[in-house]
């Protein structure tokens, strides 16, 4: 399940799309999504599952927390 958020959550996704030099399509393909859920996550439209963060962190070789963080205030 994914929750709408107002911007609260950062991250680095585009970045680590891009210096794997991936399409949101591609990626997708790879963690098994839609290219529409990864358009929402790096715009910060939703937030992922904690499955699919621990997908993601395991293709970019990063920990969870070096891809999302948190608002300072949160």
């Amino acid at each position: 399940m994914k929750l709408q958020i107002d911007s609260d959550m950062k991250n680095t996704l585009k970045v680590e799309r891009a210096i794997l030099n991936i399409t949101q399509e591609e990626l997708a393909q790879k963690i098994g999504v839609s290219r529409q859920t990864i358009s929402s996550i790096e715009k910060n439209k939703y937030v992922p599952s904690t499955v699919l963060a621990l997908k993601l962190s395991q293709l970019f070789e990063k920990p969870v927390n070096e891809i999302f963080e948190l608002d300072e205030d949160d």
